[in-house]
């Protein structure tokens, strides 16, 4: 069994009951804990900590909402490593006035109202992708999981990588300043 919704017996869901992960991880943890498999054959052993280390990376998955979304989409076969994904034209071109604000912040580090700017602009673009994404994952937890419909998380998914780019380059002009 690798599907960590199977693994916690909860069914698969981009919101996922919090209480019945960290109970569930806490029961895993003590069946699994490699302490009380000292004395077993080097298999058990090899097993528990094979079962071990997917609880610990079942736990982590779960309790991240974006690592979720990925995990969701990895296990329908719906996202790949590295894969180059081509956002929507209308996506980039809006982008394209949020990258000359942190442009122009990366020139004039010291300008605390471009930074401002900056920040508003993509604390508002996370904003609306928080409101474009949570019907899409609400009707998926509740019985509509198609192919179709994860096709527009998986948009979601790359557009929020995005802005989680631009605001890592945010975060490293202002450390740099």
């Amino acid at each position: 069994m690798n599907n960590y919704f199977e693994l916690y017996d909860i069914p698969v869901s981009f919101h996922p009951d919090a209480a019945k992960v960290k109970s569930k991880f806490y029961e895993l943890s003590r069946q699994y804990h490699p302490d009380k498999f000292t004395q077993a054959d080097s298999a058990t052993q090899s097993e528990v900590l094979r079962m071990s280390a997917m609880n610990n990376q079942a736990y982590k998955t779960l309790n991240s909402a974006d690592a979720t979304m990925a995990y969701i989409l990895r296990i329908n076969d719906l996202l790949e490593d590295e894969e180059k994904y081509n956002l929507p034209a209308e996506f980039l071109m809006e982008m394209m006035d949020l990258n000359e604000i942190v442009s122009e912040y990366e020139m004039e580090k010291e300008n605390e109202e471009i930074k401002t700017q900056a920040i508003t602009a993509l604390e508002d673009q996370f904003k609306q992708w928080d409101e474009e994404v949570a019907p899409l994952t609400k009707d998926f937890d509740s019985s509509m999981q198609n192919k179709e419909l994860l096709l527009q998380i998986k948009d979601y998914y790359f557009r929020k990588k995005y802005l989680l780019r631009i605001q890592g380059r945010i975060h490293s002009f202002s450390e740099n300043a």
